[in-house]
């Protein structure tokens, strides 16, 4: 690499590293917390504009006290896993930082999961306490709660390490507690004077979230995290966005992933920028009310969520002229949305990013002044402290320019996956995190990336793993034999699509499948294109060729090739 700026290849090899004029830091999540309540009080820290719901810094703070308090009287300690399994409110906010202040392991559960993923995750992670929504969209959370025994102890009891359940709402629910009673219980233990853990008792190496990513043998894979993982990822993107305690950014990305919770919440908070939140979960004309009524001056989004904005009817009625930046990433975008965006909606400074959730998740990010085409056709440069190699498929280093597998080491790689050291170790290996994507570095470091080198699909920001589906197809009395692929498209980047055989002598449609899917497994694995058909493409070996199937589906479908940055 160069020896005047790591960030460029030298020698001709696809081989960077960042600039790390500051060291990293040791400080963790409730640290932040701490710090921005201390240096801006009374500045707006949060604001969830669909319940009315406010406070400042140091209101946010005083909440989350309460509710580590509240936890801690139900016996969480340090160590102890609590999921949260919400839309984005408020009290998903509260119970990510008073988890971190006790010292306990966030477990993201995707909105979107059903019964199979929930119990599977829950189970996995070793859950004991589970602050839960009543509901969201079409999925009745604590119905399926019930369906796995919470609440009827003469049931088969289904999630064996969970102990207590904090539902949302006003209304009562046999066996679980309400959040305000928990609220409760915490402020009047704080005004008793019961004590939280000693901050000193905080390590910024200590495992503080598991997120699940889905898996490419079946099952999904919890992800796990530390506060020094994610505190430096967050400070590394608010740098690249130029944040301050001036800013106020619009999050309409779910906080279940990193999106939300750290390239949104954990970047405001280490900058004392406000956060705003337009709704529980993702509409065009609510974000763009919530940015002209809160002059929002930076707004996050996958670019599906960027071209539902542009093209709503009522674009024109909203003033946007206080947006400077934001994130556009989660799948592959479109230059001309780009375009649009710097053009429509006044982000001029708006960023791209690129990551995974093993990684923080972000390793490369294109900064404010970064040259407009370099801003629109790539993801940027690496970030300080980071280390990134393209490698060939026998680990030698590519020359500048071609493809390879994009691989990451440093500070932002996750300490592995929970309870699976077989597959960590076949993804981290010497420290460099194997990221499974195609990837190209030119001479001036910025890099692209063209592909996958697994079959994982991106559907509007959702990684999906066709093997996950095919395995879970798999369960249906009617299916011989399956593969799952993704196909091209406008809207979502990608979409599912199935090849299904039949067992001989039985007549299946698209509509079992698809009802079969909806009530096990979240809606954005649920295949759009389902195909019956009698054969499936193979190698000499036996093996399904994928390209092949999408190739054929892409002529069928009148599909071609997006443009990616």
């Amino acid at each position: 690499m160069n020896d005047l700026d790591p960030r460029l290849p030298s020698a001709g090899q696809s081989w960077v590293r960042g600039v790390a004029l500051q060291p990293l830091s040791t400080a963790t999540i409730f640290d932040v917390l701490a710090r921005s309540a201390q240096r801006y009080p009374h500045r707006d820290a949060a604001i969830f504009s669909q319940v009315g719901w406010r406070c400042t810094w140091v209101e946010l703070l005083q909440e989350v006290e309460a509710c580590a308090a509240g936890l801690q009287a139900l016996g969480v300690r340090q160590g102890d896993r609590v999921g949260i399994w919400a839309p984005n409110r408020p009290e998903w906010l509260l119970t990510q930082f008073a988890t971190a202040r006790l010292g306990a392991i966030l477990v993201n559960i995707n909105p979107a999961y059903r019964l199979a993923e929930l119990e599977y995750a829950l189970n996995k992670a070793g859950v004991s306490v589970l602050v839960s929504a009543a509901a969201f969209k079409s999925s009745n959370y604590l119905g399926m709660l019930q369906n796995l025994g919470v609440g009827h102890p003469e049931a088969p009891q289904r999630l064996p390490q969970l102990r207590q359940v904090i539902r949302m709402g006003h209304e009562a629910t046999a066996g679980m507690l309400n959040w305000e009673q928990v609220m409760a219980q915490g402020q009047r233990a704080l005004a008793a004077g019961q004590a939280l853990p000693p901050l000193e008792a905080l390590n910024c190496h200590q495992a503080i979230n598991i997120q699940f990513t889905s898996g490419t043998t079946g099952a999904p894979k919890g992800a796990t995290l530390t506060h020094h993982n994610i505190v430096n990822n967050a400070m590394a993107v608010a740098d690249c966005m130029r944040f301050s305690e001036l800013d106020r950014l619009c999050i309409p990305v779910p906080l279940y992933h990193c999106f939300g919770m750290v390239l949104a919440v954990l970047a405001c908070t280490v900058r004392g920028a406000a956060m705003v939140f337009p709704g529980e979960g993702f509409e065009p004309r609510d974000t763009l009310a919530a940015v002209q009524a809160e002059r929002c001056t930076a707004l996050h989004g996958v670019p599906t969520m960027f071209i539902a904005e542009l093209d709503h009817p009522d674009f024109s009625q909203f003033d946007l002229r206080s947006l400077r930046t934001g994130i556009m990433a989660g799948a592959p975008c479109p230059i001309e949305v780009m375009r649009r965006v710097q053009a429509e909606m006044h982000m001029t400074e708006v960023t791209i990013a690129y990551g995974m959730t093993e990684t923080s998740p972000v390793s490369f990010q294109s900064a404010t002044d970064d040259p407009l085409d370099k801003r629109v056709t790539t993801v940027g440069r690496v970030l300080p402290h980071l280390e990134v190699k393209i490698v060939d498929d026998q680990g030698r280093i590519v020359p500048v320019g071609q493809k390879g597998e994009l691989c990451t080491k440093g500070y932002s790689v996750m300490q592995g996956y929970w309870d699976d050291p077989e597959r960590t170790a076949d993804t981290v290996r010497d420290g460099w995190m194997h990221t499974g994507d195609l990837a190209t570095l030119d001479e001036q470091g910025y890099c692209n990336i063209v592909g996958r080198v697994k079959d994982m699909v991106i559907r509007g920001g959702e990684n999906i793993y066709p093997r996950e589906v095919e395995e879970f197809l798999f369960r249906h009395p009617k299916v011989a034999a399956v593969q799952v692929f993704g196909v091209p498209d406008e809207r979502y980047g990608e979409e599912l699509c199935t090849w299904i055989i039949t067992k001989p002598g039985v007549a299946c449609t698209e509509d079992e499948i698809r009802a079969f899917c909806r009530e096990n497994i979240a809606h954005y694995k649920v295949p759009r294109y389902i195909r019956f058909v009698d054969e499936l493409p193979i190698t000499v070996t036996g093996k399904p060729q994928k390209f092949v199937m999408r190739e054929l589906m892409m002529r069928e479908l009148g599909l071609s090739l997006m443009v990616t940055a």
